[in-house]
């Protein structure tokens, strides 16, 4: 008798104890101290600020080493080359994607989504904006690294930006202009802000060799219905829309404030803080400077757009999302704080403190949009994110880079489209061929 009333008395602890967690999906992983390795962007500066918040309701404890973009990739690069790792969840850049995922860096996160005892039934990944979701987790489908039947998802997005327009709605006002919504208006203002009003450029932009250059290229690329290479892999940056594409952005620079051709992303954006220029077209993560008195000169002036359509209607992808390394220590863990992180409670909670949200929900958010009313706005616009505006696969880099240098000779030097898009093509294609691109063909 005494036995079974111990047996009943253990049984009857162990389906108590069974019973909280199945009532708390987090109460295994309760003490657990994760590592994760993020950038330091206005996005992730507001992660940090709601960190607290999961630790408050998981118990699950978080140490974050926060670096400057290109020091967390060569930190990165080190710590995922190891037999166990330091990090349990890390931020990436888009175009890191490739180079981890092909050297088996990052975990599929299928396994995670298959357990009933981690997956979220409420998550919702529908709600997730769809072209940062491939752009961003997933690898394997189409190209290697676009959607398909073959891909499988290895991360997602976390600071989804793309590329928006900003004018000024005083200078437009003033002159009776009209805010452009094609390509065609977009040049024709650039080039006639500059008469209408002396010393001010018409549009601010990237511009300066490298990787700055190709990027301004590239957005101009995809709506004007170009791409870097056809469906066999051939480079057709130098053909018809190719040159409409360097011909716009050497336009834009030439009508643009001075100093224009050495402009990267923080000098085209300050040009047009301190009201230089009518108008930026980059990407989103910048409007949270515009109305911020101590970094702008434009408070209240700046008024928001689509990306203009060329033959379509194409923004950019960019940003940053969160995946696991496969050499992480508390994989579980850090799944559930991955979901965590993107579920529609924490995006919307981000957001709120100035971050990217990653969801359609939070950008359609009554709350968010009263704080935030560009919002909805940027959430129409994700839904053209072109997720193949530049291609994401392994030699992407070299490619980028001798682009950029060529396109920089274009608008410094004065170098012939035609023949600068030329001698790139040449290039990427011996550059293909010896990463075995066309070994098929």
């Amino acid at each position: 008798m005494k036995h079974l009333r111990t047996l009943v008395c253990s049984t009857g602890m162990a389906l108590a104890a069974s019973a909280a967690v199945a009532g708390n999906p987090y109460e295994p992983y309760a003490g657990t101290t994760l590592v994760i390795n993020f950038p330091t962007t206005p996005h992730y500066n507001a992660v940090m600020k709601i960190l607290p918040e999961f630790t408050k309701e998981t118990g699950i404890m978080v140490e974050v080493d926060q670096l400057q973009y290109l020091k967390m990739r060569e930190r990165q690069t080190l710590e995922l080359t190891k037999d166990v790792g330091d990090y349990d969840l890390i931020g990436y850049v888009v175009f890191s994607k490739a180079d981890y995922v092909y050297a088996d860096q990052l975990e599929n996160l299928a396994k995670y989504f298959m357990n009933p005892k981690l997956a979220d039934p409420k998550y919702d990944a529908d709600d997730l904006i769809d072209g940062y979701v491939a752009n961003i987790g997933i690898a394997g489908g189409e190209k290697g690294y676009l959607p398909g039947k073959t891909g499988s998802l290895f991360g997602l997005p976390f600071g989804s930006e793309t590329s928006i327009l900003g004018y000024r709605k005083d200078i437009f006002e003033k002159h009776g202009l009209k805010v452009p919504t094609t390509y065609d208006e977009l040049l024709e203002l650039a080039c006639k802000i500059p008469q209408l009003e002396p010393g001010m450029g018409g549009l601010s932009s990237r511009a300066a060799s490298g990787h700055h250059a190709s990027h301004a290229f590239l957005l101009h690329l995809a709506p004007l219905g170009g791409r870097i290479f056809d469906d066999d892999w051939n480079p057709i940056m130098n053909n018809e829309a190719g040159v409409a594409a360097a011909t716009a952005l050497k336009k834009i620079v030439d009508c643009g404030p001075e100093g224009a051709q050495t402009f990267g992303f923080a000098e085209a954006g300050a040009a047009f803080l301190q009201g230089k220029t009518a108008m930026f077209l980059d990407s989103t993560q910048f409007a949270g400077q515009v109305n911020d008195p101590a970094k702008s000169a434009v408070v209240g002036k700046v008024g928001w757009a689509m990306h203009p359509a060329g033959v379509r209607q194409a923004s950019q992808t960019g940003g940053f999302g969160i995946g696991i390394p496969a050499n992480a220590q508390h994989k579980e863990a850090a799944f559930l704080l991955m979901q965590w992180l993107t579920s529609k409670k924490a995006d919307k909670l981000i957001a709120l403190e100035g971050g990217n949200p990653s969801r359609f929900s939070t950008h359609e958010d009554p709350d968010v949009n009263a704080k935030f009313p560009h919002m909805k706005l940027f959430g129409e616009a994700l839904r053209h994110a072109d997720p193949d505006w530049r291609p994401i696969i392994p030699v992407w880099g070299k490619i980028n880079a001798d682009l950029g240098t060529a396109l920089s000779k274009v608008l410094t030097e004065d170098l012939d489209i035609q023949e600068a898009l030329d001698g790139v093509a040449e290039r990427t294609r011996a550059t293909m061929e010896d990463a075995g691109y066309y070994i098929w063909q």
